[in-house]
């Protein structure tokens, strides 16, 4: 398993998390099997949050047991009174099942206590000035809550909430689809600003987990994928990790299958995580723009062009510290010898050689 720290708090999170939407589809038994064969793979990183509530129990006994060496993320906003997935911004139910959760897993504080799906700015009013949000951080102030965090699938309302300063975590959406069509009401946003905005969680110091990595098995399926063609979950995996101040994805499995399934990503040789095919699924009209995957390398004069690439698009908003990140590289943008290398390989129609004139005059290096 591999991890990433996040900023606030220094907590190693396994770049495989597990989320919960699918595993209602198994019995008690499973689900325990499934979360001991995740925890035992090095999955630390739980959201808490299935689409039914009969898996709770199982999944409380399983984290219960591993409480030490889990992260799990608990939401105020989630209802489960009929059994099934529910949402309020009410504060009284959202606070008596944030709690109940907590029991379930008979434990007295959650790792990660969200703040749950604001998509609308009427829905964030209700919950910043209702109640919600003086109770999450009363909890925080005792250490019932040990990050802050939120989720939405809007990134306007991200930037509202992430203007308060006071998370450590964020939940957002993120697959190509979203990315780069507009099929959904989930992927709200041209790619370059959703662009923008992971460059801002990082700049911040706001890790960002990534709900609905396939887009609810859409991409998976070339029959329903809007590009016509199935990606693999490696590609998926691979895309949303190599994002900006991303941490951990979370797919929901429906038991030990999906979880091996999963998991492959793993073992995965480059060819199966390279996503590059995108290049010719995505629409042309939108904006070259490099997404660091790295599919230019490697650079004859050993240049990182995806990290140069990466520092410079931080700086550009801001990041006083990617200057200095990219000052502690070992080749700097001004060693390019426009050998078009890069340049033929790019998947997404970047001038990497004429960019890389731009980021050395930047810096200065």
């Amino acid at each position: 398993m591999e991890y990433r720290v996040l900023p606030h708090g220094g907590e190693k999170i396994s770049v495989i998390g597990l989320g919960s939407a699918g595993i209602h589809n198994a019995d008690a038994a499973e689900v325990e099997r499934t979360y001991e064969a995740a925890i035992d793979a090095g999955v630390n990183h739980f959201d808490f949050i299935p689409s039914e509530s009969a898996p709770f129990e199982a999944m409380g006994r399983v984290l219960g047991r591993h409480r030490e060496q889990v992260r799990i993320q608990v939401h105020i906003g989630a209802l489960y009174g009929s059994g099934v997935y529910g949402w309020t911004t009410e504060a009284a139910p959202a606070i008596a099942e944030f709690e109940r959760r907590l029991a379930t897993v008979g434990t007295d504080y959650a790792d990660f206590g969200f703040i749950h799906c604001i998509d609308e700015d009427a829905d964030l009013d209700r919950v910043m000035n209702g109640g919600i949000w003086d109770y999450a951080q009363a909890r925080h102030a005792d250490g019932t809550i040990r990050h802050l965090a939120f989720s939405t699938h809007n990134p306007h309302i991200a930037r509202c909430l992430l203007a308060t300063g006071a998370f450590d975590l964020a939940m957002f959406s993120l697959n190509p689809m979203y990315d780069y069509t507009d099929e959904s009401e989930y992927g709200r946003g041209e790619a370059s600003d959703r662009m923008a905005l992971l460059q801002e969680f990082e700049r911040a110091g706001v890790g960002v987990s990534v709900m609905k990595p396939f887009a609810g098995g859409q991409l998976l399926d070339a029959a329903q994928s809007p590009f016509g063609r199935a990606l693999m979950r490696t590609q998926c995996i691979q895309y949303a990790l190599d994002r900006p101040g991303v941490l951990t994805v979370l797919p929901g499995v429906r038991g030990e299958a999906d979880l091996r399934d999963l998991l492959s990503y793993l073992d995965a040789t480059p060819e199966e995580c390279d996503y590059s095919v995108l290049a010719d699924m995505a629409p042309q009209s939108r904006e070259a723009r490099c997404v660091y995957c790295n599919h230019c390398q490697p650079c004859p004069a050993g240049i990182q062009i995806g990290l140069v690439n990466k520092y410079y698009d931080l700086a550009l908003v801001g990041d006083e510290l990617a200057a200095e990140h990219y000052r502690n590289l070992e080749h700097h943008a001004g060693e390019c010898i426009g050998c078009g290398h890069c340049d033929s390989r790019c998947p997404f129609g970047v001038a990497q050689s004429e960019r890389m004139g731009i980021i050395a005059d930047h810096f200065g290096l």
